[in-house]
């Protein structure tokens, strides 16, 4: 009697420990990567086209915000611009008719030349028709300088009112709001007919195909992992409804931290642990913020 109870003891024991005993080595929650879409101009909210849930492709339009202001700005400066080019100065026109002095004058002062050497002038006459000459070249150097100095001033004036024309470009063109990455759309924050400002959010969207299960592993469990390692992902759906999944090691934390309150590891005596990240391809039943558990 008292060695079979003793038995049954053994066996109820031995039971409860390898109940007690986890199937998996570590924890965790799934994960994606989420990003943010904003507006990055100012204006009324002309439509979004996406919806909560929708899928989404990398660069696909899903949000327009209205640019008739801007337009009209980019407009202004192209009359700017025109009116500036139309203001530079013709240097050739402006410089002829001083060219045209010269080329009287030094022909004078060639016959002035020769009418000395035969007598028939003074040489007092000769030196006024050389200085007249100075003079109206002097005259030619200085309206050229002022000339070219009027038009470079145009010219980088000219410069800048394109600059602020492609700078408004650049901000309507942004007006258009695309997606970023391809993926589905989590939450939707703002309605047409709203006012977006710069870094306002519209859209979470997230790569809900490829996620990861963000777990956390025993110092002791290092050992056994590396980045590149193949290991099997159990998505838990309550009861008896669990898959399993390969998973993929991507990221290994290089600092520990302490074990989070909603996490189970195999040492319930383990504080400090490491983060890792592990890849999984979804077939469309894992959903983010669920719990599962990895398998080395």
């Amino acid at each position: 009697m008292k060695k079979s109870l003793y038995s049954a003891v053994i066996v109820t024991l031995t039971m409860t420990a390898c109940h007690n005993t986890p199937d998996y080595d570590a924890t965790g929650i799934f994960e994606a990567t989420t990003v943010t879409v904003s507006a990055e101009t100012t204006g009324k909210i002309l439509s979004l086209t996406a919806e909560e849930g929708d899928n989404v492709i990398a660069g696909q339009k899903i949000a327009v915000v209205d640019t008739s202001i801007l337009v009209l700005q980019q407009k202004q400066l192209g009359s700017q611009q025109q009116s500036a080019k139309a203001s530079s100065p013709d240097i050739a026109a402006q410089a002829a008719a001083l060219r045209s002095q010269i080329a009287h004058q030094e022909h004078e002062c060639q016959r002035f030349g020769r009418l000395l050497a035969d007598g028939a002038t003074t040489q007092k006459q000769y030196d006024d028709a050389q200085a007249q000459l100075g003079v109206l070249r002097g005259q030619l150097t200085a309206l050229l300088s002022t000339l070219d100095n009027s038009r470079t001033s145009i010219s980088d004036n000219t410069a800048a009112i394109r600059y602020q024309s492609e700078q408004i470009g650049e901000q309507i063109a942004r007006s258009t709001v695309s997606s970023p990455l391809t993926g589905t759309v989590l939450i939707k924050y703002a309605q047409r007919g709203e006012f977006a400002t710069p870094g306002r959010p519209l859209y979470k969207i997230a790569d809900l195909d490829n996620i990861y299960l963000r777990a956390y592993f025993t110092v002791s469990q290092l050992a056994d992992l590396r980045i590149g390692q193949k290991v099997t992902v159990i998505a838990d759906f309550g009861g008896e409804k669990q898959y399993k999944y390969p998973g993929t090691v991507t990221w290994i934390a290089q600092e520990s931290e302490f074990t989070p309150k909603s996490i189970q590891t195999r040492d319930s005596r383990a504080n400090l642990v490491y983060a890792v990240k592990i890849a999984v391809r979804n077939d469309g039943r894992l959903k983010l913020g669920q719990y599962g558990e990895v398998r080395l």
